[in-house]
């Protein structure tokens, strides 16, 4: 946005030309198209990783109002491209088009409630293998605190909220995969202490 607002103001002041402009900011949208498709389809390969969702907390406001939001930023993106409109065609047009698509697509795949999923947590789009969480704690009868490690080994927690009805169900799954990656875990703990001592 600095930018591109820089570029506006020094075409205001006849610094830079309209060509110049229109092919930079005709870049900048080009990188940032990229930087949402690359994003969007790490995403579906990392969901692919780590296999089938375990428990995902559901409501209006974290599933279908993201998912709606993010169609529209794709059909305004296929507006802005001239492609429904069959014209006319400008490469402003096209590459602005092109971020908006871009950043639909990563709306689509980034879920703004963690994902437990058989091989770990996603959190946006961070993945924390189940070995590496550490415990949890319930910080109010609909708020959970999970402790984990990073990937260089730092303890850290993010906390979520749970519905009331879903608390035993969390509880079971997450004692499950504390159980199941004990060995694990115990390892990963000795060698950081190893590295540390």
């Amino acid at each position: 946005m600095v930018l591109l607002t820089l570029m506006t103001i020094g075409q205001g002041l006849e610094i830079v030309t309209e060509h110049i402009a229109a092919r930079f900011t005709m870049f900048l949208y080009s990188g940032v198209a990229g930087f949402f498709v690359g994003f969007a389809v790490k995403m579906v390969f990392l969901r692919q990783e780590v296999e089938t969702v375990e428990y995902l907390y559901r409501s209006f406001w974290t599933e279908a109002a993201p998912t709606l939001i993010a169609i529209l930023v794709i059909a305004f993106g296929l507006y802005r491209t001239g492609l429904v409109t069959f014209g006319p065609y400008t490469g402003i047009g096209i590459t602005s088009g092109l971020s908006l698509l871009g950043f639909g697509l990563f709306g689509l795949t980034v879920r703004i409630v963690p994902e437990f999923r058989r091989k770990g947590i996603l959190i946006l789009d961070q993945l924390v293998p189940w070995e590496q969480v550490v415990s949890y704690k319930w910080e109010s009868e609909d708020v959970i605190q999970i402790d984990y490690y990073t990937e260089d080994k730092k303890l850290t927690d993010f906390t979520t909220y749970i519905p009331t009805e879903d608390r035993l169900t969390i509880e079971r799954l997450l004692g499950k995969k504390l159980k199941e990656y004990e060995q694990e875990r115990k390892k990963m703990m000795d060698l950081h202490k190893g590295e540390n001592g």
